[in-house]
């Protein structure tokens, strides 16, 4: 009895989630959860056009500093995020930054500023699918070298902090209770967000290449700085500021002959 072969089968095609088709994306692809934030890398491109936008995943392409970039939203949580990735990687992209939003643990982190993660603890179910859960999620060195010298580097000019360490990717958003975090706080885990596990696991078992730099939402360790009703300014600029750092890295990188 012939068994369906889903990753044969939709390779070099349109792709069933995302509806891009080979030569629409380019190999660096920037990895945002909300659709909306689409259009804010497409601001930093030029030339950028809408390819797809079907359920949760948006694409735009456009060029910076000469070299094809591409922008497309995940959606909330690892599921999707793995979906994004793989079907990314069917018609040709090879290197992914995500973008997103992450709450800080250490009390130094302030809303605004930006986080570039070496790793995840994958406390998701997607990626225990992959691999065996003894397995590391961890970041691509080159790609995160160079998101760390770039936003190093922009940090005056911009404005932000910048700050580096170990991440948690959860599951369920208000699991994440008081005894959660105090737990995680003993581990020194810098922050949690929803996405890099499934990131930084697909990518490095296609052998690709996977980073993230987040923007800090809010810090866990002051909750009275905490507003889930309005608007997020700092947050705003922070989105922005990770787009920049993660065109600046992949401008580096690109120009590194030593990075595959």
């Amino acid at each position: 009895m012939a068994i369906l072969d889903k990753n044969a089968r939709t390779r070099h095609a349109r792709q069933y989630h995302l509806h891009v088709s080979p030569g629409e994306i380019g190999k660096y692809v920037l990895l945002p959860g909300d659709p909306a934030r689409v259009s804010m890398i497409a601001q930093h491109l030029d030339d950028p056009s809408e390819v797809a936008f079907h359920r949760e995943y948006r694409t735009v392409t456009g060029h910076f500093r000469g070299i094809e970039v591409s922008g497309t939203s995940t959606g909330i949580g690892c599921p999707s995020a793995a979906i994004a990735v793989e079907e990314l990687a069917n018609v040709g992209a090879t290197h992914f930054i995500r973008v997103g939003s992450s709450a800080a643990y250490r009390p130094e982190i302030a809303q605004g500023d930006l986080i570039v993660n070496t790793a995840t603890m994958r406390l998701d179910g997607t990626s225990a699918a992959y691999v065996d859960p003894r397995f590391p999620a961890v970041a691509d060195h080159f790609l995160v070298r160079h998101l760390i010298d770039a936003a190093q580097d922009l940090a005056a000019e911009r404005g932000f902090k910048v700050h580096v360490g170990i991440n948690a990717s959860s599951d369920a958003f208000y699991a994440e209770t008081p005894e959660f975090v105090e737990q995680l706080q003993k581990h020194r885990i810098s922050n949690v967000e929803m996405e890099s596990s499934a990131i930084f696991t697909v990518a490095h078992l296609r052998g690709l290449f996977g980073a993230m730099v987040c923007a800090v939402s809010y810090n866990y360790t002051r909750p009275g700085e905490v507003d889930f009703e309005g608007e997020n300014h700092a947050l705003v600029a922070g989105w922005d500021n990770a787009i920049a750092v993660a065109l600046e890295a992949v401008a580096r990188y690109e120009a590194d002959e030593n990075m595959p």
